[in-house]
């Protein structure tokens, strides 16, 4: 019954627009971990391009500070990867936070069990199983250091026979990671972050993924996070690359024109396709 139900919403949900077509699936083949059913079920959807030029995947996480999910995220962002030929997947993880357990809890859950969904059917959906990425804006941007550093360690109970399929990421894009520093932990950085630990959250653990980190110098979510992010994966010997744009604040994502930031999209992608990932 499970699996009609699953494919019965796959199929209503298939559709093509300009350029791409787009397939919604849960993440969960029932109820979430922890959840009695008084919530939105959370969901991912998947974007394959009319031209695809690569072989990898990217999983796109809105922010919203774990309380909302930005829609230009879903809007904007997701097209300007399916428009340079990715094979794209938007998570709409739980939100808003779970009481009595972290923030990024549900959030966690959710994402480890997409990337897994996403391995498991690369094959059907035209991908390398180990050219998975994920990028992430302000929450998003936390969830996906969360997804490449913390991968062997399990966000909830296994429940089926996916869970026998690795979560690890291959690369990962951090957009302006908040909740990074323990100045921080639950809000913007009350001291800007300076001289504050990185917070134990982050395990870094040896699947930890290359990234590329973006982030502006006036942003109330101190760019010393990713500083700080940098700094432990370098010191781990994993390819790095960062971009700190002056005199940027928080959200600087939504404009990809104009201003000196507005560029940081093609500096992502570029990053892409030098690690292998991207294509023409």
């Amino acid at each position: 019954m499970k699996r009609f139900l699953f494919a019965a919403a796959a199929a209503l949900s298939l559709f093509v627009t300009t350029g791409f077509a787009q397939e919604k699936f849960p993440v969960w083949p029932g109820l979430a971990p922890g959840e009695k059913g008084n919530f939105r079920a959370p969901t991912f959807t998947v974007f394959k391009p009319e031209k695809k030029t690569t072989d990898a995947c990217v999983i796109v996480c809105p922010g919203g500070g774990y309380q909302k999910l930005v829609p230009y995220v879903r809007d904007k962002i997701v097209n300007l990867f399916v428009e340079k030929g990715v094979t794209t997947v938007l998570l709409e993880y739980r939100v808003p936070r779970r009481e009595g357990v972290e923030k990024y809890r549900a959030a966690w859950q959710d994402a480890q069990r997409t990337i897994k969904h996403v391995r498991q059917n690369a094959a059907k959906w035209g991908v390398d199983p180990e050219k998975i990425g994920m990028i992430g804006f302000s929450a998003g941007g936390h969830l996906t250091v969360l997804c490449s550093v913390n991968s062997q360690t399990p966000a909830y109970e296994p429940i089926d026979e996916l869970d026998k399929v690795p979560c690890h990421l291959n690369f990962a894009i951090p957009v302006y990671p908040a909740y990074v520093l323990v100045d921080g932990e639950n809000s913007p950085n009350a001291n800007k972050g300076i001289d504050s630990p990185i917070l134990r959250d982050f395990k870094f653990d040896d699947k930890s993924a290359p990234m590329c980190l973006l982030h502006g110098d006036n942003d109330v979510y101190s760019p010393l996070g990713s500083v700080a992010i940098y700094a432990q994966m370098k010191k781990k010997g994993v390819p790095m690359e960062m971009h700190i744009y002056g005199k940027t604040r928080h959200s600087f994502a939504s404009n990809t024109k104009g201003s000196h930031s507005g560029g940081w999209f093609d500096r992502c992608y570029e990053w892409m396709k030098v690690m292998g990932y991207g294509g023409e």
